[in-house]
């Protein structure tokens, strides 16, 4: 039963796994449907237990008796194979990642898996990402982007690993380690290119929550010596289009309007080719009728 004043409400929920996004740093980003599903499922999971827990005596969720499973990297195949079992008797099982979104870049996708396979139940309840919220205030282009995930620690697989990314014209989202981003934001300039846009986004949400842009060598440069502390998300802006020595914007423009948006292209022709953007879009509208 809900005690008075209590925003969420304990409901009979149906069998499966509840994949339940929880905040990257405020505790007051989770979703009422993400309180209400902690509170009602009959077994809960989750990478951290502590945070857990943590996270549902700050909202005032008591555990009432429930397991409470341990689900992280070095388990979650085992862990999997109870979970599953419980959902197949008819439970309902709310997972719940240290932070942010289940399976980016944290645990989860073997269990989601295994769920699918035993052809059983998978819910998402939607919520914090900081892959997202760093995408809403890098200022770089949102309508295209690849999450690449936590680049190799070692330079010359690192360097492997840019190299595949340099022409994706999506703006790209990383995830570092602190101590690593020095390092990164060097193989960064010197392999897509120092005069590209990026952003650093560190401690997202939280008190010293801290975003700079600015081109890649130069934020190389700022950081060569700076002892970074805290969650690191970096955005690098999409490649330009690839053309030819004799090939012209319009061509460019007709190739982007193949695959993206009017206003899109027009953006990222004007971009690329260093044009006013109003003309660049006037010249996509006439195409986009036939002229």
């Amino acid at each position: 039963m809900t005690s008075p004043g209590t925003v969420w409400e304990k409901r009979a929920l149906a069998r499966g796994l509840y994949l339940v996004a929880t905040p990257i740093g405020a505790a007051r980003d989770i979703t009422l449907r993400a309180l209400d599903i902690l509170a009602s499922a009959e077994v809960l999971a989750a990478e951290d237990t502590r945070t857990l827990r943590h996270l549902m005596e700050i909202h005032g969720i008591p555990l009432d008796g429930r397991p409470l499973v341990p689900c992280h990297d070095h388990n979650e195949g085992e862990a999997a194979g109870r979970l599953v079992a419980a959902v197949a008797e008819g439970k309902s099982v709310a997972y719940a990642s240290e932070a942010g979104t289940p399976l980016v870049s944290d645990p989860g996708f073997a269990l989601a898996r295994a769920m699918v396979a035993a052809d059983l139940p998978v819910t998402a309840a939607p919520g914090p990402s900081a892959v997202l919220c760093a995408l809403a205030v890098a200022g770089l282009p949102s309508d295209r982007f690849l999450f690449a995930g936590f680049p190799p620690p070692a330079q010359a697989a690192r360097r492997v690993f840019l190299d595949g990314l340099k022409a994706v014209q999506a703006t790209l989202v990383f995830y570092e380690s602190p101590r690593r981003l020095p390092a990164l934001l060097s193989d960064l300039a010197d392999r897509l290119g120092g005069a590209r846009d990026a952003a650093i986004c560190r401690e997202l949400t939280k008190r010293f929550e801290e975003v700079r842009r600015g081109p890649l060598d130069q934020l190389a440069a700022d950081y060569a010596d700076t002892q970074v502390k805290g969650e690191v998300v970096v955005l690098v802006n999409r490649a330009a289009p690839e053309t030819t020595e004799t090939a012209t914007w319009e061509a460019a423009l007709d190739e982007a309007m193949a695959r993206m948006s009017v206003k899109d292209a027009a953006a990222m022709v004007a971009e690329a080719f260093d044009l006013p953007r109003r003309d660049v879009y006037q010249a996509a509208l006439r195409k986009g009728k036939g002229d």
